[in-house]
């Protein structure tokens, strides 16, 4: 079963975390623990979010230049033998 997460999701947890580390109950050894939790999950969320961005960029070229007229880099370069096999 795959995970169905969304960005929404992504800024529920971050909220959360973000109402965790704002506990004023939170110290020594567990404020730690939570500020390295917040570090990974921080980390996490960058990724996906640049992910996130990736994809919507590639869906705004594919709808500016459409699927046969996208920029070379965006669907690589049609003189490349590997890709001319696999439209065959």
């Amino acid at each position: 079963m795959g995970m169905q997460n969304t960005l929404l999701d992504l800024n529920n947890h971050l909220f959360a975390e973000l109402e965790r580390l704002g506990d004023e109950g939170l110290k020594g050894d567990r404020l730690k623990e939570e500020c390295n939790r917040a570090k990974a999950i921080s980390a996490v969320a960058g990724r996906i979010v640049s992910n996130a961005a990736v994809i919507l960029n590639a869906k705004k070229l594919d709808l500016e230049y459409g699927k046969n007229e996208a920029p070379r880099i965006f669907l690589g370069d049609k003189t490349d033998k590997r890709l001319l096999e696999e439209e065959s």
